[in-house]
């Protein structure tokens, strides 16, 4: 053993560790970063600590939630044995394992862990589970711990796990782990905590918040500019956080005549990088590093940390379809994980690219990712494990209920599960490639079509996805990486080595190599196949294209890809305040292929609906793949029912009182008063309650119509009366309550205004004559309000009180208008004189 292992804090927690494990078999372990949780427990638990007392060698598995992390323990653990990774310590990552026969601890993958688990559920030979930084609630990590307590209920009780976190926040898990005999007892390491100073460095002027994956470049060179203020006021290396490769890789184009060595650490960095970076440098270091840094890895010689303030998590547009990472601000929890990387060996400092106020609005914690992800892997997992629901998993938070019904909908599509949500056959075969399940259809269902290499090669550019610098044409990209060298290119062919596995060995097909990538792309994701909205664009134009998902999408600004009409697309984001998805990678496709790929789309439909544009109703047949129309020919006689339905939907698109002829005034305008006045029995006639009631008053007229023209043709007045209250006797006394009518003292019958609400009679002043009242209408509940007119027709006067119009305001009228109608009656005493309708010469 290297001696080094003495110095390590949490070696002063093993005897409790091993006690709580001896009594309950579960236990929760709370240790910081850098105390030796992840490398010198497992081998004490393995019985490899040679003074640790005699105890049993057990074989230990130790899962970690990034490949990086993987590696780095496992290099780690085999250094402090004083052999090499293969020996007592191993890995396996996807693609890659490294054990031998000797083997008593193995690193792996959390998603390499649940593969185990669905294989063979008691993981034989397997004596002890370790699940290191649980408190990062990646969504694998919550599944395989679910798992595990299955595995231990009911199958092995003498399994032990333990639940390793670099945070003090243990109660849930200690709850979770718990059985009968209460929560699992919780271990605590203290590790040596120098202090480390705070400086608070907000940018000198205001930045745009991030956007999806997009950071404000001004916060970069921000952040570029901290570090050489940090690099000249302290001393040691120099850890500064950001949120995803893009940000390092333009951070460390700024600091290319830094005064240090500027190392990238992420999970895509060459292993020589990964290596430097995770070991003592001669000179000084600033190490540029993703969220990887904050807990899993530790990083020798920092003295000082520089945090942007950022993190990426995961989101899922269900309405979209559309799925990928967004950047936020970090957690509280993060920021002192972070700032605590800069104390562990030495006091530090951490330069916070925030000001101090903002953390008033910043999360406690980070949110589960079981809570914001793409389920339809964790759907499938739980299917195979028999619990389609996960309401018998001991999860530490829920899925929500919609991101699980989005998630089945999408694996009864894949043929994945049967209607129960049980897998099917074919789904335990998908969920064994150890790829999302969209992707293991692509290349289940694509090797056949294409050969199982070809296929294999285009799913792993899925799987691993390229980087954005070599174009947005996935063909293009494809023909680079074959004869590429870069680093990117060794992955991609570790990854297609391993899909081989899984892909059969069917032979290439005569497919161009052009059309094979769109047909897998396009298997992968048949809801973003896209067609073009024009056709054939103005030149230097870009056609906007519609996805089968309904989402309408752009290509990106300097994109390789030419004025296809259709596309397959795999990667789509959507950019701030814009209503369409932008393309970022993608492959051309022909209709065909697209019918192909995108079978389970396909509809040929009858389509009757009001065309809210033509203001009329369509009729037609459609053949559609998902919202993409592909052909269309009108209906020769549709279904009256859909005709129908339609009709009523442009009348509550437009309105009753548009598409329907009204008389005016009419039957409609009285009930509409003696509703207001009495209410029931007498109907509501609003367009609303008329839409509503349809049934009961527009038939069989409306079930006789086929277009617009045929509403205008109703007869409304007849049909309303169906609505009267027939049935209390109420209707009969419709001209008693609301007469159209009314008889003054010259003998005429006056129509009787209802339009404006209240009823209104207009009548010229010397028909009148006598008349000390007007009557009331609605059974004497609302005056009549009398417009009196002039001889020219013109209102001279307006009361709802004729008997004192006679008494105060006639007089005025009579000097006014005596005088310009001199052949009309102006007498002096109008309630005794006689009505008339003629001048003074008729008379």
């Amino acid at each position: 053993m290297n001696p080094a292992w003495r110095e390590l804090p949490v070696r002063t927690a093993l005897p409790a560790l091993h006690h709580a494990l001896d009594e309950r078999g579960v236990a929760v372990l709370a240790a910081p970063p850098g105390t030796g949780k992840t490398t010198l427990v497992p081998l004490a638990l393995a019985g490899l600590l040679t003074e640790d007392g005699a105890r049993p060698v057990r074989r230990v598995l130790v899962a970690e939630p990034r490949r990086l992390a993987v590696r780095a323990a496992a290099r780690r653990m085999a250094w402090l044995l004083g052999s090499a990774v293969g020996a007592e310590v191993g890995h396996t990552v996807r693609g890659e394992r490294r054990v031998g026969p000797r083997t008593v601890v193995e690193v792996v993958t959390t998603g390499v862990l649940l593969q185990r688990l669905q294989r063979d559920q008691e993981l034989p030979g397997v004596d002890v589970v370790v699940l290191d930084e649980c408190h990062e609630r990646h969504l694998d990590a919550d599944t395989a711990l679910a798992f595990l307590l299955d595995v231990r209920s009911a199958l092995r009780p003498e399994l032990r796990i333990v639940c390793a976190s670099a945070t003090s926040d243990t109660a849930a898990w200690a709850e979770l782990l718990g059985d009968a005999d209460g929560p699992a007892p919780v271990v605590e390491a203290h590790g040596v905590s120098h202090p480390v100073e705070v400086v608070w460095a907000p940018p000198p002027r205001a930045v745009r918040p991030a956007h999806g994956t997009r950071v404000d470049p001004a916060l970069l060179e921000h952040v570029a500019a901290t570090v050489r203020r940090a690099l000249t006021e302290r001393q040691g290396d120099v850890l500064c956080f950001l949120p995803g490769v893009g940000e390092i890789a333009r951070v460390a184009g700024l600091l290319a005549d830094a005064p240090a060595q500027v190392l990238q650490l992420h999970g895509r960095a060459p292993q020589p990088v990964q290596d430097a970076a995770l070991s003592a440098g001669d000179g000084r270091r600033v190490v540029l590093a993703t969220a990887v840094a904050e807990s899993s890895l530790t990083v020798p010689g920092v003295r000082v940390v520089v945090d942007a303030g950022l993190a990426r998590e995961p989101r899922t547009d269900h309405a979209r379809g559309l799925a990928g990472l967004v950047t936020v601000r970090a957690s509280l929890a993060a920021a002192r994980q972070r700032a605590g990387r800069a104390g562990r060996e030495a006091p530090g400092a951490v330069y916070r690219c925030w000001a101090e106020a903002e953390d008033a609005l910043a999360a406690r914690y980070p949110t589960p990712e079981i809570a914001l992800a793409d389920l339809t892997p964790f759907a499938l997992q739980a299917s195979c494990w028999g619990d389609p629901d996960a309401t018998g998993l001991a999860l530490p938070d829920r899925p929500p209920a919609g991101a699980m019904a989005a998630a089945r909908q999408t694996l009864r599509a894949l043929g994945a599960v049967d209607a129960d949500g049980r897998a099917t056959p074919r789904g335990t075969r998908l969920a064994r490639t150890g790829l999302h399940p969209r992707l293991a259809r692509a290349l289940v269902d694509g090797a056949p079509a294409v050969g199982a290499r070809r296929a294999a090669e285009v799913v792993a550019l899925l799987s691993e996805e390229p980087p954005r610098a070599l174009g947005d044409d996935l063909g293009a990209v494809w023909r680079t990486v074959r004869d590429s060298r870069a680093p990117y290119a060794a992955r991609w062919r570790e990854e297609v080595r391993r899909l081989l596995r899984g892909a059969g060995d069917a032979p290439a097909t005569a497919l161009p190599d052009a059309a094979a990538v769109g047909l897998v792309v396009a298997l992968a994701f048949p809801e973003r196949i896209a067609r073009a909205r024009v056709e054939k664009p103005a030149p230097g134009e870009r056609s906007p294209y519609l996805m089968a998902s309904g989402t309408a999408a752009e290509l990106a600004p300097g994109t390789a890809l030419g004025a296809l009409p259709w596309l397959a697309v795999a990667v789509a984001d959507r950019p701030a305040g814009s209503p369409s998805a932008r393309v970022l990678h993608a492959a051309a496709l022909d209709e065909d292929t697209a019918r192909l790929a995108g079978a389970p789309l396909l509809t040929n439909r009858a389509e009757v609906h009001w065309d809210t544009r033509r203001g009329e109703v369509v009729s037609r047949r459609v053949d559609s793949l998902g919202a993409v129309e592909l052909t269309e020919k009108p209906l020769a006689r549709p279904d009256p029912t859909l005709v129908r339905n339609a009709l009523l939907e442009g009348l509550s698109r437009e309105g009753i009182s548009t598409l329907l002829s009204w008389p005016t005034p009419g039957l409609r305008e009285r009930l509409a008063f003696l509703h207001s006045a009495i209410g029931a029995p007498w109907p509501d006639v609003s367009d609303e309650a008329l839409l509503n009631r349809a049934d009961e008053w527009l038939e069989p007229e409306l079930s006789r119509a086929r277009r617009r023209s045929d509403l205008a043709r109703i007869d409304t007045t007849a049909a309303l009366q169906r609505l009267l209250p027939w049935s209390t006797g109420e209707a009969g006394r419709l001209d008693e309550l609301a007469p159209e009518r009314v008889t003054v003292p010259s003998g005429s019958k006056i129509r009787v205004d209802y339009t404006t609400g209240r009823p209104l009679l207009a009548v010229k002043l010397q028909e009148l004559f006598g008349w000390t009242s007007a009557p009331a209408l609605a059974g004497g509940r609302v005056p009549l309000t009398v417009h009196l007119l002039s001889p020219a027709g013109r209102t001279a006067a307006v009361t709802g009180d004729l008997a004192s119009f006679w008494r105060e305001g006639y007089r005025a009228v009579r000097a006014e208008l005596r005088g310009r109608y001199p052949r009309h009656p102006w007498p002096e005493d109008p309630t005794s004189a006689e009505p008339t309708k003629r001048t003074n010469a008729r008379r």
